[in-house]
């Protein structure tokens, strides 16, 4: 498998409507480790002024995923995840960084740290998460 790169990543990100919607970046790829990021707005946030939590599972399944991919290469999927929040997000940046803890020829188990980056800098652990990603056997329906 060639080596997928920082570009690979971008265009694959790219190429998610979803991800294009919410304005989500990779800001680092390569060696087991993956990094997304977002800037957080007034349309992503719950009743209480917080970034909402699906918001967050988001940020934390596409890092989870990309940080894989490192290991596995493109043609791959999430097979499951669990998120805990342990704290509100409020800031103005939202970074998801995901390492792999385990990667075998067709599955990749990975963890995710989200931080909340305030107006002032400070960066606000807000959410850990813990999944695992498998490679695609051929055509998906």
């Amino acid at each position: 498998m060639t080596a997928l790169t920082l570009e690979d990543a971008r265009a694959g990100l790219a190429a998610q409507p979803f991800s294009v919607l919410l304005g989500a970046r990779v800001t680092a790829f390569g060696n087991g480790a993956a990094k997304l990021e977002l800037d957080i707005r007034e349309d992503l946030l719950q009743q209480n002024g917080y970034l909402h939590g699906g918001v967050l599972a988001y940020a934390a399944d596409n890092a989870i995923t990309f940080a894989a991919g490192t290991t596995l290469g493109p043609s791959i999927l999430t097979s499951g995840f669990s998120i805990d929040y342990l704290r509100p997000a409020k800031g103005i940046r939202l970074a998801a960084e995901a390492q792999v803890l385990y990667s075998g020829r067709r599955r990749a188990t990975c963890r995710c740290e989200l931080h909340v980056i305030g107006q002032d800098g400070t960066t606000t652990l807000s959410a850990v998460a813990q999944g695992s990603v498998m490679t695609r056997n051929g055509p998906t329906a």
